[in-house]
C-alpha cells in the first residue's frame, strides 16, 4: 500500500499535469479561431478559382497549343511525388497518426509506382524518413502559414513535373471540417484535371489561351497547396484542443479517484493508530 507522502506526490503531479493541458487547450483555441477564420476566407477564392480555370480550360480546348502546356500532359503514373502534411509537434489526438496512416495506405495502393515524398511537418519527416524516398522537407510552416511557403512548394513540384521527374503530385492532408471532425483529404493537383464537354461560360481572349494559361496554372498549384496548408493548420488546432481537453478531463477523474484513496488509506492509519492505543492501554491495566 502506497503512503500518504506519496499518494500527495502523486495527486500534486497529476494537478499540475492537468494545468499544462488546461493551458495548451486555451493557447490551440485561440489559434484555432484566426485559422479557422483564414480557411473560410481563403475558400470561396480556391474553390472559385478552380472553377474559373476549368471553364477556360474548357474553353480554349480547340487551340492546340494549350493542351502542349506541360502541366496538363497526363503521363502514365510510374513515379509520383506525394505532398504530405503533418503537425510539427505531437498532442493533438490521431491528427498525425490519421494522415500518415493514409499516406501508408496510399502507397500500398500504388503497388510497383516509386513515390517520393514531400512532408510538410516533423511528425510526417520522422516517419518517413527511413520508411519512404523523401526528396524535401519543410518544417515550421503551420505557424507562419505564407503564401511564399505553399508556392515555394508549389513551384518544386511544378519543376519536377515539367521536367518529367514524376508523372503526377497528389496533396495528402487533413480537411476541417468543424472542431471535433476533420476529413483525411487525397487531391490530385498536377497534371491539372482537363474538364470534359464545354465551358459553362463563353470567353473572349485578349492575349493567346496559352499565354493566360501559362500564368493561370501555376498559381493554381500554389492556391491549392496554399489551401491544404490552411485546412491543415486549423484541423490540427482542433485536434489538439479537443485533445488537451479530454486530457483535462481525464486528470481530474485520476485526482478525484487518488483523493478517495487517500482518504482511505489515512482513515485506515488512524483507526489502526487508535486500535495500537487503546490495545497498548488494555494490556497496562
Amino acid at each position: 500500500m502506497p503512503s500518504l507522502i506519496d499518494l500527495r506526490r502523486r495527486i500534486r503531479s497529476v494537478k499540475n499535469t492537468q494545468q499544462i493541458t488546461k493551458a495548451m487547450k486555451m493557447v490551440a483555441a485561440a489559434k484555432l479561431r484566426r485559422a479557422q477564420e483564414r480557411v473560410i476566407a481563403s475558400r470561396p477564392f480556391s474553390q472559385n478559382y478552380e472553377k474559373l480555370l476549368a471553364n477556360v480550360v474548357a474553353a480554349a480546348a480547340g487551340d492546340e497549343r494549350v493542351l502542349d502546356n506541360p502541366l496538363l500532359a497526363s503521363r502514365r503514373e510510374q513515379k509520383l511525388q506525394v505532398i504530405l502534411l503533418t503537425s510539427d509537434r505531437g498532442l493533438a489526438g490521431a491528427f498525425n497518426s490519421n494522415t500518415i496512416k493514409g499516406a501508408q495506405a496510399f502507397i500500398s495502393e500504388k503497388a510497383g509506382v516509386q513515390v517520393q515524398m514531400e512532408t510538410v511537418g516533423r511528425k510526417g519527416r520522422d516517419f518517413f524518413r527511413r520508411r519512404a524516398n523523401v526528396t524535401g522537407e519543410h518544417v515550421g510552416i503551420f505557424e507562419k502559414s505564407l503564401f511564399a511557403d505553399a508556392d515555394r512548394i508549389a513551384k518544386t513540384a511544378i519543376e519536377r513535373y515539367s521536367n518529367c521527374e514524376v508523372d503526377a503530385v497528389y496533396l495528402i492532408y487533413n480537411e476541417f471540417k468543424s472542431v471535433m471532425s476533420q476529413r483525411l483529404t487525397v487531391k490530385k493537383i498536377l497534371p491539372v484535371p482537363v474538364p470534359e464537354g464545354r465551358a459553362s461560360h463563353d470567353y473572349i481572349f485578349e492575349q493567346p489561351p496559352d499565354q493566360l494559361l501559362g500564368k493561370l496554372l501555376p498559381n493554381y498549384v500554389g492556391i491549392m497547396v496554399y489551401a491544404a496548408i490552411l485546412e491543415s493548420a486549423a484541423a490540427e488546432y482542433a485536434a489538439r484542443m479537443v485533445a488537451m481537453d479530454a486530457a483535462s478531463t481525464n486528470a481530474a477523474k485520476v485526482i478525484d479517484q487518488l483523493t478517495l484513496y487517500l482518504n482511505r488509506v489515512r482513515q485506515a492509519s488512524i483507526t489502526r493508530e487508535i486500535i495500537e492505543v487503546v490495545s497498548g492501554a488494555a494490556a497496562l491495566e
